[in-house]
């Protein structure tokens, strides 16, 4: 049998200093933007290209069935832009790959809605494009960011940023957050 344990013991320690460099405030206030999206019937767009789209999916499943079911009554109204595959084709053959979630957002995007951005770069184009398309709509963003944050961070109105140039850690800190918040706000609500 291979002997992996410092390995393992390493990438651990660093999700431990990363998750304690975490800004605490700044996830408690995008929480509370999210609660306040339920509580008016918001739809909430999630959007993010190859992990970040699997955790932007993930919070869909969890908010959407768990956190709904366990809160009662009203429901989290939360809507993928990175799962329907054919429609993210089509547009990416027909028009671009950077108008993906923009177009998708297009004449359906209200002011009263939010959006969940996640971009471990901070940098998508697509990403951008569709958080600048939210701006002038008037809709709030929260952008879920790794590295520097990029421009997804400088654009965000609130801000859940993982302090690493490490785009595994990233990822993974990024799915804790939403399975924290699934936990937190269940046991709170």
């Amino acid at each position: 049998m291979q002997e992996f344990h410092s390995g393992i013991q390493s990438y651990f320690d660093l999700e431990k200093q990363i998750i304690d460099r975490l800004d605490i405030d700044s996830i408690n206030h995008s929480m509370n933007v999210l609660m306040e999206a339920r509580e008016r019937g918001a739809t909430i767009w999630t959007m993010g290209n190859g992990g970040s789209a699997a955790t932007a999916s993930h919070f869909v499943c969890d908010f959407g069935k768990g956190a709904s079911e366990a809160l009662g009554g009203k429901k989290f109204n939360f809507r993928c832009l990175s799962d329907n595959i054919p429609i993210m084709m089509a547009i990416a053959n027909d028009i671009s790959y950077d108008d993906v979630f923009l177009f998708q957002l297009q004449g359906v995007l209200k002011p009263e809605d939010l959006v969940i951005a996640i971009s471990g770069s901070g940098n998508s184009k697509n990403v951008i494009k569709a958080v600048e398309y939210a701006k002038r709509v008037g809709a709030p963003v929260i952008g879920i960011t790794g590295y520097s944050g990029g421009r997804l961070r400088e654009l965000a109105d609130y801000s859940m940023h993982v302090p690493i140039d490490d785009m595994q850690v990233t990822e993974d800190i990024h799915m804790m957050f939403d399975h924290m918040m699934l936990r937190v706000l269940g046991e709170r609500i």
